[in-house]
């Protein structure tokens, strides 16, 4: 069972690797949105991270790198850290759980070792969870109270991306695949727990027999004497 456990944690690892790089690398974080006096639906505005997109139709899509970082909103400065960090957990994650695996012989025959290890990239995946899902949130949050803002321009909402709906479930796959890693640990720990005590008893019950059949009788040490 832990083996399978195991097995499913490494494999959405790496749908949440794959998911992170997607959701960090899409344009489509904000997206133009036609309400009001802003009706030209042939005219399409996307707001990424790294680049600006407008789509036209019957025209081929062009997109625009920011001259700058200065000139993003603070949500996206910040989500552009943050989702840079996200991908560096989940691959260190991803690392880090695979030598913990029982198949992995990184840490040889040392259980004690992989129990650690295994734990490490759990609590990794699970700040992978949260590097990733306050980034989008902030996006989030941001677009759908500037969107019902009654002081700003029609022309200057944004609706939510397919960017930010990756982003949230990513996270999710991100959180689930901590949970089975230290489910999974767990499990372990449990086993190496209820191991030892019988090890311990085993030992001493050898002692002991070992100590009684080193232990000569009354009646040999009496006819000794006589």
């Amino acid at each position: 069972m832990t083996a399978k456990l195991e097995i499913l944690a490494m494999i959405l690892g790496f749908i949440g690797l794959f998911g992170t790089i997607l959701v960090t690398a899409l344009p489509m974080w904000r997206v133009s949105a036609f309400i009001g006096a802003n009706l030209i639906v042939m005219e399409e505005l996307w707001e990424g991270l790294w680049m600006t997109c407008y789509n036209q139709e019957d025209f081929r899509m062009q997109c625009k790198e920011y001259d700058s970082v200065l000139i993003l909103p603070t949500e996206l400065q910040a989500a552009r850290g943050l989702m840079c960090v996200s991908i560096v957990l989940v691959i260190l994650a991803l690392s880090i759980t695979g030598c913990g695996t029982r198949k992995c012989n990184c840490c040889g025959d040392d259980t004690k070792s992989k129990n650690i290890t295994l734990a490490l990239g759990g609590c990794l995946y699970l700040l992978s969870f949260l590097t990733t899902l306050i980034p989008v949130s902030w996006v989030g949050h941001t677009v759908i109270r500037k969107f019902y803002n009654p002081t700003m321009h029609d022309s200057q909402k944004r609706e939510l991306g397919d960017a930010l709906f990756f982003g949230w479930a990513t996270s999710g796959i991100l959180l689930i695949t901590g949970i089975i890693v230290l489910f999974s640990y767990s499990k372990r720990r449990s086993k190496e727990e209820e191991y030892y005590p019988d090890a311990y008893l085993m030992a001493t019950r050898d002692e002991k027999s070992v100590y009684l059949q080193r232990t000569p009788s009354s009646s040999y040490k009496h006819q000794e004497y006589v």
